[in-house]
Parts: structure tokens; C-alpha cells; sequence
């Protein structure tokens, strides 16, 4: 099981897109995923359609790890029952699993820059009772605080959203450094998966320009493909459909970046630690 916290330290570059894209394509290819929602927004769990019923939420589970009891308190994606009708005409196919810990506000008691190394090992514990998952996307909130360290400190990598433009490109150059440190003293074995570019308008030379910059600054962490900006998202996520579930070519085009990014994050090496080294 590889644990993947998706970062940025300055809001509104698509984050939460990047998550439910790569989401996507793992329920597209067959991936048992669990998405964690640790924004205290919850944004994710709207995208994913989710339902809640009795379950506690993420904010819940992180206030008693060591009684959480992950298994009985996920919340299935909504995506998945469309997966299925569209899988259905074909013979031998299958769905997988795409479950969710839902996020709510209460977790914003932790977003904190003060958390000590004990509180830093809550999701850890968490995810100590994760169970039939290949791949665990953290949705993180865009900061430094507690609760982005508290996902670090569970990650096996990190992976970095940015758009190309200078703000983004000068807070990721900061976040590189936040992990470098961090990984000195707190988690020696998480590394950083690569940067997505998002949101890239190809006709924009300010574009062009900050993405030959993030090249030559990042080098191969720049992943690809990049993610251009998609006129549609905000319907798509507005009626909390996959990327992969929504029709059109553009739509199509996107799944298929996204799947070519998660094939380039999952391949980006790196040891997965024991759970009980966390």
C-alpha cells in the first residue's frame, strides 16, 4: 500500500481536482484507493459523491486513532456505483474499491503549527487498520500546519500541485524545501513523488515561460503529462461525477492525462515503510 499526500502551500491551484483526478483513474484501472479527506473544507468528499451515514468522519477518527476502527467508518464513493453500470455490458470486468474518510470542519482543530511528534502520529495510526488498498490519497489543506504534517508523517511520498505562475511556482520551491526539512526530522524515508503542473493554458506564453522555469528549477519531478486548464471541470465536479464517468472528448482527453499521471506517480520509486516504523 503506497500512501500518497497531495500538497500545496498556496490554495486555489487545483488541488482537490488533482486528487479526484487520479482518484478517478485508479477506480478507472482497477485500483483499491482509499481517499482521505483532511481539508477541513471537504471539498473531496463532495466531488466523490459521497453519502455519509453513521460513519465518523476523518476529524472523528484523528481525535481517537487507536479506537478509530478505519474499516468500519469509510464511506464508499458514489463514483463506484456508476463504475459498475458502465462496466456492466462487459464481460468479466471488474470494479474496484474506492472508499473514503470523509473530512469535516472538526478537523480543522488540528491545523495547527504547534502539534508536537505525538499528535504529528494521528493519521498514522489511522491508517494502521487501512486493510485491501493498493494506493491512499491525502488530500491535504493548503498549508504548513498540523494537519499537512500530519499527513507527511503517514505518506510514503508527497506529491505537489502547482500552476505555472510565479506565486505557485515560488510557494512550491518553499514546499520542496518544508519536505527536505521535515524528512531531517520527523520522516527520512518520505520522498517526493513530483510536481503537477495544472491548470496550463497552452496559448499563454507567461505559461510557457513558468513551466521552462519549473523544468530547469525541478528537473524529472516535474511530472507528465501536465494537467491543462478544462472549461467543464467545475460542471463535472459540480454534479460529483469522475472525470472518466463524464462524456465528450475534452472529458475523455483529461481521464486519459490522468491516467498517465498516476501510471508516472505509482512508478516514481521509493520504499514503502512498514506501518508499525510510522
Amino acid at each position: 500500500m503506497q500512501v500518497v499526500s497531495i500538497s500545496s502551500l498556496k490554495g486555489g491551484v487545483g488541488k482537490t481536482s488533482v486528487t479526484t483526478g487520479l482518484a478517478s483513474a485508479a477506480l478507472a484501472a482497477g485500483i483499491p484507493t482509499l481517499v482521505v479527506d483532511l481539508d477541513p473544507h471537504a471539498d473531496a468528499s463532495t466531488a466523490l459523491a459521497v453519502r455519509p451515514g453513521d460513519q465518523l468522519d476523518i476529524g472523528r477518527m484523528l481525535r481517537s486513532p487507536r479506537r478509530a476502527r478505519l474499516a468500519e467508518n469509510v464511506v464508499p464513493s458514489g463514483w463506484v456505483e456508476r463504475a459498475r453500470a458502465n462496466s456492466s455490458s462487459r464481460a468479466g470486468s471488474g470494479v474496484s474499491i474506492l472508499d473514503v474518510a470523509v473530512g469535516s470542519a472538526y478537523t480543522g482543530i488540528y491545523d495547527r503549527p504547534d502539534l508536537g511528534r505525538r499528535d504529528l502520529r494521528r493519521l498514522s495510526a489511522v491508517l494502521a487498520g487501512a486493510e485491501g488498498y493498493e494506493l491512499v490519497l491525502v488530500d491535504c489543506p493548503p498549508s504548513l500546519n498540523g494537519l499537512t504534517r500530519m499527513a507527511w508523517s503517514a505518506s510514503d511520498k508527497v506529491t505537489l500541485v502547482a500552476e505555472p505562475g510565479l506565486f505557485s511556482v515560488a510557494g512550491t520551491e518553499r514546499t520542496m524545501r518544508a519536505i527536505q526539512l521535515f524528512r531531517n526530522e520527523f520522516a527520512p524515508n518520505l520522498s517526493p513523488a513530483g510536481i503537477v503542473a495544472n491548470r496550463v493554458r497552452s496559448g499563454s506564453a507567461e505559461h510557457t515561460f513558468r513551466l521552462s522555469e519549473m523544468q530547469s528549477m525541478f528537473g524529472e519531478l516535474l511530472l507528465a503529462p501536465h494537467i491543462p486548464e478544462q472549461a467543464n471541470w467545475q460542471q463535472i465536479q459540480g454534479a460529483a461525477h469522475a472525470i472518466h464517468h463524464w462524456p465528450g472528448d475534452s472529458a475523455k482527453n483529461a481521464a486519459a492525462l490522468f491516467d498517465a499521471l498516476l501510471a508516472n506517480l505509482l512508478k516514481s520509486n521509493g520504499s514503502v515503510r512498514n506501518r508499525s516504523q510510522r
